[in-house]
């Protein structure tokens, strides 16, 4: 179960960097890029973590991983396009925001519930 608590730290501290990114985009701001590269990492981890959680065998918090996957693959376009100095639509950062929470939601219901 260590795993799944170090999952559930890294996407926690993920997810705080996530709104403070958010704060900028939603106000049409430049990002502070030493947190879009620590934001996207943390959750990488957590994600990493999680992943071998599920392959230990046992009950698996599948719902998670796929919502983690989708906001990863949004989050990663995002990245690329911010990084390069391009715009990207409001809405695809608030969805990325949206299928991280309810992945989170889904974690935290799995490992104390």
């Amino acid at each position: 179960m260590t795993l799944i608590y170090a999952s559930i730290g890294f996407f926690a501290l993920a997810a705080l960097l996530g709104m403070y990114l958010l704060s900028f985009v939603l106000q049409g701001k430049e990002t502070p890029k030493a947190i879009v590269f620590t934001h996207g990492p943390l959750a990488a981890i957590g994600l990493v973590l999680l992943i071998i959680y599920a392959l230990k065998g046992g009950p698996s918090p599948t719902e998670s991983i796929v919502l983690f996957v989708l906001a990863a693959l949004g989050g990663t376009y995002m990245f690329f396009r911010d990084i390069s100095g391009k715009p990207f639509p409001k809405f695809l950062a608030v969805g990325h925001g949206l299928l991280a929470v309810a992945g989170f939601i889904f974690l935290l219901v799995f490992a104390l519930g």
